[in-house]
């Protein structure tokens, strides 16, 4: 098949991200870049970074890739097949809905939008668009992350009794997200991971309690979340902006089965991912693929070629995850539960 055209806008570290996994896919074909400012349309991406994956350089060859400042002369472009909206939160839904309403095919990052009120919108915009619409929680494709997610399906450890998430981190120095207004804080733009994968992996919770504070971007950027689940697994998570400086970047989890244990700790390496049975020795899992982003961008682009939509994550999962934050926060407000429909 013909590669799918992708116009990239917003050209900081989620672009790179993106810019990374799509080289690594034949599919692909970064068409375009796109940026009011201008910042980066050079190509240039050496001074960009963020908290995961390689600092590698990243310079594109500019010699094939059009560049634009209006975005509306971007949607106008009948050359652009997707468009990867990796700007600022608080722009998500203005540019999806303008974007599936141009009908192209479109892949926003997460939070799909800065309220779940946004995110609805453009659920709905996309529920009449012939361009297919997928937000890019990418940690659904994360290998380690899919291999748990097939282990509780699979129950060949028995039934899940507990699960603990964590996701924290020194505050952001990349980007607008210090504007808790605009981007949510940690709450809407960290752990909303790992709120969107624990809907994944047991559920919608019926309600949650949460705990937590602001510390830089005067919205919630440090929380501890418990939720109720309808199979009873203890299920509960962290998520923060709040580490010291030097601090960097973590994620984790331990899941706790019947017959086994699963611990994941970004900070082993290459051991990353440990399970431990019964009376053996701890057993390192190895588990192959690209990282989140290069899963992700495979799966919307099959999904763009064959002409079905995207199922590993829908529409539908992008505004849930953004409700659950929500509900988190209206929790940490008041004290108490909050149920959820």
């Amino acid at each position: 098949m013909s590669p799918v055209n992708v116009a990239i806008v917003g050209t900081g570290f989620m672009a790179v991200a993106h810019i990374k996994a799509l080289r690594q896919i034949p599919a692909a074909r970064i068409a375009a870049l796109c940026n009011p400012s201008g910042r980066n349309l050079d190509g240039d991406f050496s001074n960009v970074f963020g908290n995961v994956g390689t600092h590698e350089p990243v310079r594109l060859d500019m010699r094939e890739v059009k560049v634009y400042r209006d975005f509306a002369s971007l949607l106008a472009d009948p050359d652009i097949h997707v468009v990867d909206i990796t700007t600022p939160t608080h722009l998500h839904a203005e540019q999806a809905i303008a974007a599936l309403r141009a009908g192209k095919h479109v892949m926003c990052e997460k939070p799909l939008a800065r309220s779940a009120a946004d995110a609805r919108a453009i659920v709905a915009e996309a529920l009449q668009s012939k361009g297919f619409l997928m937000p890019a929680m990418c940690l659904r494709f994360w290998p380690e992350w899919a291999w748990l997610k097939q282990t509780i399906a699979e129950g060949g450890y028995g039934r899940v009794l507990s699960a603990r998430f964590r996701r924290v981190a020194e505050p952001p120095v990349w980007g607008g997200f210090l504007d808790g207004k605009k981007s949510g804080g940690a709450l809407l733009d960290l752990h909303i991971h790992d709120a969107d994968f624990i809907q994944f992996c047991f559920g919608r919770p019926r309600r949650v309690f949460a705990s937590g504070h602001s510390s830089v971007s005067g919205a919630i950027d440090h929380v501890v979340s418990q939720y109720d689940v309808a199979s009873g697994v203890v299920v509960h998570a962290e998520g923060s902006w709040a580490m010291a400086r030097g601090f960097g970047f973590n994620m984790a989890y331990t899941v706790n089965f019947e017959r086994a244990t699963a611990d994941y700790d970004i900070a082993r390496g290459k051991e990353a991912l440990k399970l431990f049975e019964p009376n053996q020795p701890a057993r390192v899992v190895t588990c192959e693929g690209g990282d989140g982003y290069v899963g992700e961008w495979r799966h919307f682009l099959e999904a763009i070629q064959t002409g079905k939509p995207p199922s590993i994550v829908t529409p539908a999962d992008g505004a849930a995850a953004v409700e659950l934050c929500e509900a988190e926060e209206q929790s940490i407000a008041t004290g108490q539960p909050v149920e959820l429909r």
